[in-house]
Formats: structure tokens, sequence, C-alpha cells
């Protein structure tokens, strides 16, 4: 893919918000403290000590850069109205959507329509991609390209393939998707963005091999990045044990030492973003056996929390660097503004509950599919409110 996204406001009024006695979180910024913030006219106008706190922390609002809204095409499975909707309630205030839609997006005619659309359906800021190639059939090099953002996967190596490629495959007899279908294009696209000294940015990376080609890459000097995906982090090939079509992604799940790998260099930099791939699917599409269901999950509204639960919880992971990379991270790597809480920023927060518990069901998604691997979980941390571009987005 290749970014055109066109980020913009919505239509209407701007709010004006307060928020007292709030413990206040911008790594970026040099920001813990407890503080009192203004909202005037959706620009933040005054930052001032604040004393008691009311358990609310304030931070700045995520950026998600690799969402599927579906549209045009697949309506019934999200649309930009449904996919901001639940990205709000996740605490984005922008969002990136991907260009492989049906018709894809490869033409100013469709990237056009969709920026029209967009401002009259959309809660949230949203921009969108365009593929490289006409009908994303890798002949024929669309017209539009600022930076290359690239699924690396080899495709006569994971043909046929519907989880990792190990021991959890061979025992329960499924085709494997071994991790260097993966790391073999990481390693020769970081290469080519080299050769040509243009960025690169490489999509939800799931392999230890791939974490070891951009390292080396960043440290030789390449413009590259990469992402992560709450999935990833996470989970592992084991959990297709349970044989839930829901936890059926690409790149798929892989053993813990990718786990391990894609935290690791979460943690010191080199994976500056995480990304959730929010890939909705109507229900009767995953609601057949494992080896025929089609591969994503949805993300938008479970980010935060499980992240925050499974991870910042237990200390493997700061409060500070999950908001970072969840918020400054994607948006540097895109040139987007980035979300900050300062005095005369556009107001880009989100409100979070750390002490909240809840528990994941279909019936308070706002997405219009319920492929989640983390239903009937509980969860713990919320999402309570979110502003983006100085209008109230979502409110628990």
């Amino acid at each position: 893919m290749a970014t055109e996204q066109t980020l913009f406001g919505g239509n209407g009024h701007k709010d004006d918000l307060s928020y007292e006695g709030v413990r206040v979180v911008d790594p970026t910024e040099g920001i813990d403290e407890t503080l009192n913030l203004t909202v005037e006219a959706g620009v933040i106008t005054k930052i001032e000590p604040g004393s008691g706190g009311d358990g609310r922390i304030v931070a700045p609002a995520f950026v998600d850069p690799h969402v599927h809204l579906r549209t045009p095409g697949r309506e019934d499975e999200e649309d930009i109205a449904s996919g901001t909707k639940a990205a709000a309630a996740g605490g984005y205030c922008a969002i990136l959507a991907m260009p492989n839609t049906e018709p894809a997006v490869d033409s100013a005619a469709v990237l056009g329509a969709l920026v029209e659309r967009a401002k009259d359906e959309a809660e949230i800021p949203v921009g969108f991609f365009a593929a490289i190639s006409k009908g994303q059939d890798g002949a024929e090099l669309t017209e539009m390209v600022r930076r290359i953002a690239v699924h690396c996967e080899e495709a006569a190596l994971s043909r046929g393939g519907h989880v990792h490629e190990g021991l959890v495959s061979a025992e329960l007899g499924f085709g494997g998707y071994p991790s260097v279908a993966e790391s073999v294009m990481v390693g020769r696209d970081l290469m080519l963005a080299a050769y040509e000294n243009q960025p690169i940015h490489v999509l939800h990376l799931s392999a230890r091999e791939s974490v070891d080609e951009l390292r080396s890459a960043r440290s030789a000097g390449v413009q590259a990045s990469g992402e992560v995906t709450p999935h990833h982090l996470c989970l592992t090939d084991e959990a297709v044990r349970s044989l839930d079509p829901n936890v059926k992604m690409n790149p798929p799940l892989r053993a813990e030492e990718d786990r391990q790998a894609l935290l690791d260099a979460l943690k010191d930099g080199t994976i500056e973003a995480i990304a959730t791939d929010h890939a909705p699917h109507a229900r009767h599409e995953k609601d057949v056996p494992f080896e025929e269901a089609p591969f994503g999950v949805t993300g938008l509204e479970t980010s935060f929390s499980v992240l925050y639960t499974r991870l910042v919880e237990p200390g493997t992971l700061s409060l500070s660097a999950l908001i970072d990379r969840m918020s400054a991270g994607p948006a540097r790597i895109y040139g987007l503004e980035r979300p900050r809480i300062a005095v005369g920023a556009p107001a880009n927060l989100v409100v979070l509950d750390l002490e909240r518990t809840w528990r994941v069901e279909e019936s308070g998604f706002r997405s219009r599919s319920p492929n989640s691997w983390l239903l009937g979980q509980t969860l713990k941390g919320k999402v309570v409110e979110t502003v983006a571009n100085g209008k109230l987005a979502y409110s628990a």
C-alpha cells in the first residue's frame, strides 16, 4: 500500500470541556502528574496544577495506522460510520484505512469518493491508503505514492498455510505458514528501500526473524519502521488449539520466542507503533470450520484494555510506553500531527479508567462484526471518553 491519506476535522462545532484533578500522562511531553485541563472551542487552553484525583487518566488519544473499513464493497462487514464509531470507543482520534476493498482504492476517483463520504459519515478523522498497483494485481503502478507500507509475505512459501508452521500445526494437521514466508520478504523490501534511499513501513510484524531484519536495517540507517498488533503481543499459536476461527489471522500467531521478540522490539523502540489490523468479517464467514474461515479479527474497541491487562498490569510494559506506541509512534511514522497535551494544541484526548473491569461481549460492540478473539473475557482498564479533533467523539 502507498499512503495518500487525507485527515480532516469533522463538521460542526468544537467542544468546551474541563478535567479537574486528573492524572495526565503524555510521555513525549514529559508529563505524568495531577493537573486540571481546560478545553475551549476544541483547543487546550489551560493546564494548571491539580489536586486530589478521581482515579481517571487523561492521555493523548490513539492513532491506528492499520484498519480495514471494508468500504467500498463490503459494507455488510463494516463501513466508515461503524468503523469510526468503534475506533472512538477504543480511544482513537484518527485512523488510516487499508485499500484492499472491492473495488480497490487504486484511482483518484475511488480515493476522492471515500474522502467525501468520510466528511459526512466519519465520527473521527480518517485517512485512506492507496494501492501500489491497479487492482492490487502487481502489474501496473498507481499514481499515488508518498510512503510505501508493505504486507510482507512470500506466497510461494505461505500457500496452503492456515497457522504458524510448528508443533501446533503438526499436531492439529493444519497446513503451516512458516516464519520465513514473512521474514524473507521483510529482508528483501528493506534492502530495496535502502537501495532507493526511500522510507518504508512494515505492516503487522509477527516473526522473530523479521524483527532481526528491521533492527539491522534501522541500525544501518535505512528509513524503516514497523508495527505490531495486540494479538501478536498477547497470544501464541497455542491459542489455535481452541479451533476458534477468531484466532485465525494473517500473519498467523507464532511461537513464544516470536512473541517475546516482538515485545522486546516494542520496548526498545525498534517497533514504534501498535496497530490493530482491525479486520471485520460477517458472522457467517467465521462460523465455519477453522480451515475454511477467512483470516482476520477485530480490535479497535479492545486494544488498549487487553494490552493494559496482559502487559502493563503484570509489569511487562510500562503505561507510558503503551501510550506512546499507540499514539505518538504511529503519528510520527506517517508524518501526522502528534496528539499531545499542550496549551494551544487541538484536543485529541483519551480518558482512561484503569480500575474499571469489563466483559467483552458482542452486544457492546460498535463495530458491525463480532469476530473478536476476546469474546467472553474480562479485561481491566476502560476507555471512558475520547476527544477527537476538539470534539467529544465517545463517552461511556
